[in-house]
This record gives C-alpha cells, sequence and structure tokens, in this order.
C-alpha cells in the first residue's frame, strides 16, 4: 500500500458547505453547467406537459419546479465561474481518480453481462478484478476472497431466501436440486 500524500489525502474534508472559501476545485464549474442544461431540459419536458394554458394544468407544478432548478442552477454556475480555481489539484488525481473511473467501468460492464453470463460467472469476474485492484494482493488470495465471498452470497441468497438470480451459463437450477438431495431436501 502507498502512503497518501498528505497534501490531498491527509484524512480530514473539505467537505464542508461550499468546499473552500472563495475558490472551485477541478470540474465544479461543468457540473455546475451540467446541472444548468439538465434544469433546461426538465423545463422543455415539463413545459410539453400542457403547456402554459392555465395556473392549474398538469403541467403547472413540473414547470415552476423546473424553473426554479434552472435559476438556482444558473446562480450557482454564475458563482462559480467568477471564483478562481485551485492550483493544486486536478480532476484525475483528487476528483475522479482511475479507481472510481475502473469501477463505473465494472459496474456498467457487471449490468451489461449479468443477462448473457448469469450471476455467477459476471460476480465472480467483477469480484475478481475489483479484489485485485483494491488489496494489490497476490492471485491465491484474491481468488479466494473473490470466491469464497461468492459462495457464501449465492448460498445466502439463492438457497437461503430463495432469491432467484439470472442463471446464465451455470446450470443453476441442477446445482440447487443437487444441494437439496445432498442435504435431503432441507433447503
Amino acid at each position: 500500500m502507498t502512503t497518501p500524500d498528505p497534501i490531498h489525502h491527509d484524512g480530514s474534508s473539505d467537505a464542508l458547505p461550499g468546499g473552500y472559501d472563495a475558490r472551485r476545485r477541478p470540474g465544479e464549474l461543468v457540473f455546475a453547467i451540467l446541472l444548468t442544461v439538465a434544469s433546461l431540459a426538465l423545463l422543455w419536458n415539463a413545459y410539453g406537459i400542457a403547456g402554459l394554458s392555465k395556473l392549474s394544468s398538469p403541467g403547472a407544478i413540473p414547470m415552476a419546479t423546473s424553473a426554479v432548478m434552472v435559476v438556482t442552477a444558473l446562480i450557482v454556475t454564475v458563482r462559480t465561474a467568477r471564483q478562481p480555481r485551485v492550483a493544486d489539484e486536478t480532476v484525475a488525481r483528487d476528483i475522479l481518480p482511475g479507481t472510481v473511473i475502473l469501477f463505473v467501468g465494472l459496474l456498467v460492464g457487471y449490468a451489461l453481462l449479468l443477462r448473457p453470463l448469469g450471476f455467477l460467472p459476471t460476480s465472480a469476474l467483477f469480484l475478481i478484478v475489483g479484489i485485485k485492484v483494491l488489496s494489490r494482493r497476490g492471485w491465491g488470495f484474491t481468488l479466494g476472497t473473490a470466491l469464497l465471498s461468492l459462495a457464501v452470497i449465492w448460498l445466502i441468497f439463492r438457497l437461503v431466501f430463495s432469491v432467484l438470480m439470472p442463471a446464465g451459463i451455470v446450470p443453476e437450477a441442477e446445482f440447487v436440486q443437487m444441494l437439496r438431495n445432498l442435504f435431503g431436501g432441507v433447503l
């Protein structure tokens, strides 16, 4: 394990209301602009419900709510744009490090592979890669931890709680029946 960078990762938090005083972190302006664009899109969709026909129309409350969102998002965007950037931070190191991007990709991959491969192989892949990346330990530890965790999760949810998981390529029903036969129908 590496020692945390004391300048940026000393265990303290700048997550106070507003973060740094009178400075903006990398990505804050882009986020504020995205909030404004999303609020405008919601206002447009709310207008599409019934337009400005009357105050009691079905779209009145959604339009009023999204109009408030647009105004507040614009205020945040203007205030954020006026602040100077924090000089010693970068998006890649302090806001959105590679590990976060990797896990977003892993979660997207998990969602895409769950139905075709099934719960067991997809979860095994996710856990193996995740544990290997986060623990930075050997393959024995990684495989042992991932597969033991998966077995415990599967036993609890599939056998104890009878939650149906996507079967995919693993003949899970046959395996469950084999376990039930082995334990005399107790499971």
